[in-house]
This record gives C-alpha cells, sequence and structure tokens, in this order.
C-alpha cells in the first residue's frame, strides 16, 4: 500500500511539472496576430523589433546555435541573396540561442568564407541577435518541455508592413531551409495584396493567377479583355499586368 501511495506522488508531481513546464510556454503567434516585440544585442547593435523596421516587410530567421553547418549554410545564401530581398521591401533578421560574443566570431569567419566563393564584396549586413537567455524563442513559441529546446529554434516568421505574422515554416535541425520557398511565398502574399488575387500551386512570378471567388461578372468578351478564363465554375485564372 505504502509502494502505491509513493509511487502516485511521484506521478502527480511529473504531471504537475510537465503541465508546469507548459503553462510557462509561450505559443507559436498565429497568422493575423501582432509580431511579438524585443528589444536585444545584435551584431548590429541594438534592436527592437519589429519597430526599427517601419513598414518594410520582414523575415525573423531562427537558429539553435552558432557554428552549426546547415545554419552557417543558410545565413551565407542569406548574404548573397540579400540584395534580392531589399529588391522586394523586405529586411532580415536573425536570431540565435549562443551570446553575442560568438556571433561576432561566427559572422567574422562567415564573411571569410563568403570573401572566397563570390566576386566584389559580399558580407553579411543583417543582424544576428543574441538570444541566450530564450526570451525572443519563448515569445515565438519555439521552445518544448519535451525535448532540447534548441531543437525547436528553426523557424521563420515572415512579418507584413502592420507587423502582423503573415506566413510560419518550421524545419527540423538536420534539414536546411528553402529560402527560395521563402522569398517566393514574401511576392506572393506581396501580389495577393496588391491585385486582390489567390495564387495557384507552385505558382511563380509572372504566372497564372486565380480570381478569389464569389466572381464578378465577365462575360465573353471582358474575359478575353482582362485576360481572363475559366477551367471549372470555381476556379477562374487570370494573367496579371502592370494594369490590373
Amino acid at each position: 500500500m505504502k509502494k502505491l501511495i509513493i509511487i502516485a506522488i511521484i506521478s502527480i508531481f511529473y504531471i504537475s511539472n510537465i503541465l508546469a513546464q507548459e503553462n510557462n510556454m509561450s505559443r507559436v503567434p498565429l497568422i493575423g496576430e501582432k509580431a511579438p516585440s524585443f528589444t536585444a544585442q545584435s551584431t548590429k547593435g541594438t534592436i527592437n523589433f519589429p519597430e526599427d523596421f517601419g513598414t518594410k516587410w520582414k523575415i525573423l530567421f531562427s537558429h539553435p546555435a552558432d557554428f552549426t553547418p546547415i545554419c552557417t549554410s543558410e545565413i551565407m545564401e542569406l548574404a548573397l541573396m540579400d540584395k534580392e530581398f531589399e529588391n522586394i521591401n523586405t529586411k532580415l533578421v536573425v536570431i540565435s540561442t549562443d551570446e553575442l560574443v560568438l556571433h561576432t566570431s561566427w559572422v567574422e569567419s562567415m564573411d571569410k568564407l563568403l570573401s572566397n566563393d563570390c566576386e566584389g564584396s559580399c558580407k553579411i549586413d543583417f543582424p544576428l541577435v543574441d538570444d541566450s537567455k530564450f526570451n525572443i524563442t519563448s515569445k515565438y513559441g519555439m521552445l518544448s518541455p519535451f525535448i532540447d529546446p534548441r531543437r525547436t529554434v528553426r523557424g521563420v516568421f515572415i512579418i507584413g508592413p502592420e507587423n502582423k505574422i503573415e506566413a510560419i515554416f518550421f524545419y527540423p535541425k538536420n534539414i536546411g531551409r528553402n529560402l527560395d520557398e521563402i522569398k517566393r511565398t514574401v511576392i506572393a502574399l506581396q501580389t495577393s495584396r496588391k491585385y486582390s488575387i489567390l495564387t495557384p500551386v507552385n505558382w511563380k512570378p509572372g504566372e497564372e493567377v486565380l480570381l478569389p471567388y464569389p466572381y464578378l461578372y465577365y462575360d465573353s468578351t471582358q474575359k478575353e479583355q482582362y485576360g481572363i478564363h475559366d477551367i471549372s465554375w470555381y476556379m477562374m485564372f487570370k494573367k496579371l499586368n502592370k494594369d490590373n
């Protein structure tokens, strides 16, 4: 009987501990919610995110640690694509759960590697943020009470001009992120917002888009005039141009 009581007490303590840990973990902010704000030290000085970046689009990339091979490959590729993101009015911010002194050494190392592989001046111009106390990753719901927290710090948050979450990606720590897909998603979001349209499967910039249902009335002449064609009553495609 005493053994059963001890086992019951241990079980209650264990379950209570798990529940307490869960309650202390912030949930992932959902699409449409305000992006959680933070002030932190970075390789570009103190930043206030997302407020410092005004009405630009922002992408927050999170990393579990410095000098990890996959994360290094991603950040170096981000540096090479930085101007591409600038051209679509998008700023990049990277966080890692190591301390600023390591961030600085990591950036110096990556800058050297970049200089070996690119023509001209290739450097990391976006900030790497110190999240060694897990404050930011907690706010963005990236910590788990069940596994090593650093294994889950592989998130991407696309944030719109109003500082609301527009899209979210999570990747395992053994798989590199597809930065072309992340860029494509930003362009798709911007295109959808600008023209009030939808983008179909595997859409790429310049391809046909979908009109949202319910449709305005279009006769055959109007469809031809506006470059519209349908394949069913609920799927109407349109070719975008500078005027529409």
